[in-house]
């Protein structure tokens, strides 16, 4: 069974959530540190928008700011701005590290080690790829190293949160996709009915191939027929036409015997 990485996160963040419903105050920004803190929390929309959470934008803003981080943010966004959020424990550091990588897998594919290393802050690749596998092994992405070509393949990667502005941007990519299909599905629809249409008229051609080999059968029958009643009917006539000469030839010395047989000679 095949278990959603991002429905487990929302699981592992409901206790948190449910908890920021009666949290105020310094409890508050506890509450966030030990949700950045949790294993297995990668999405934290659900809890940026209680309202105690909320309040932390004008109260505790450093502890609002580094929520937004990684709800939203990269690793890098921090090292450009440290001074803004609080100050990272190494167990949220590696989570914003791998949380950065799935942003770079949104983008592409393969992600080249130089760029890795510039994104997440390191300074050397055998690092680079420690904290790759620990990403791979905690199902955060999965993937393979490209050691020869100095890359990470991609083959899924977990869905980050999504910002209120971002949502008419993936709004609009879904009706591209959705126009995009609908040209596809006609133009199958059109291959369809040619095949169709071909089909038909395939049978039609093979029926009328039929009907003309029955029609050319009946025609040499017939044929046939006629040319063996004409045989019969000469041989009829021919047969009757052989008898009336053949007494007639058979008279023929009979008559030339009596003309001898009544001629007399005188004597002298």
């Amino acid at each position: 069974m095949v278990v959603d990485k991002n429905t487990t996160s929302s699981n592992a963040l409901e206790q948190f959530v449910i908890l920021a419903k009666s949290a105020k105050g310094a409890a508050c920004t506890e509450l966030v540190k030990q949700a950045l803190d949790a294993p297995g929390v990668y999405v934290f929309g659900e809890l940026l928008d209680n309202a105690n959470i909320l309040e932390l934008a004008d109260t505790h803003k450093i502890y609002f700011n580094t929520l937004n981080l990684f709800a939203y943010g990269t690793y890098k966004d921090y090292l450009a701005n440290w001074q803004e959020f609080i100050e990272l424990s190494p167990a949220q550091t590696k989570k914003l590290q791998h949380l950065t990588i799935v942003t770079l897998a949104t983008k592409s594919k393969c992600i080249a080690y130089e760029l890795l290393l510039q994104e997440l802050g390191i300074k050397n690749v055998r690092d680079l790829e420690d904290l790759i596998i620990e990403a791979i092994y905690a199902d955060i992405i999965h993937g393979k190293l490209d050691q020869k070509n100095s890359q990470l393949e991609v083959d899924y990667a977990i869905g980050r949160d999504i910002r209120p502005e971002d949502i008419n941007v993936i709004v609009n990519c879904l009706q591209d996709w959705c126009q995009a299909c609908g040209k596809v599905l006609g133009c199958v629809e059109a291959q369809i009915r040619r095949a169709d249409t071909e089909k038909n008229n395939a049978v039609l051609r093979q029926l009328d191939i039929e009907q003309e080999i029955i029609n050319i059968k009946k025609t040499l029958k017939t044929q046939l027929q006629e040319r063996s009643d004409g045989s019969d009917e000469v041989m009829v006539v021919d047969s009757r036409e052989a008898a009336p000469s053949g007494d007639k030839g058979k008279k023929g010395p009979k008559a030339s015997k009596g003309k001898h047989t009544t001629k007399f000679w005188s004597k002298s």
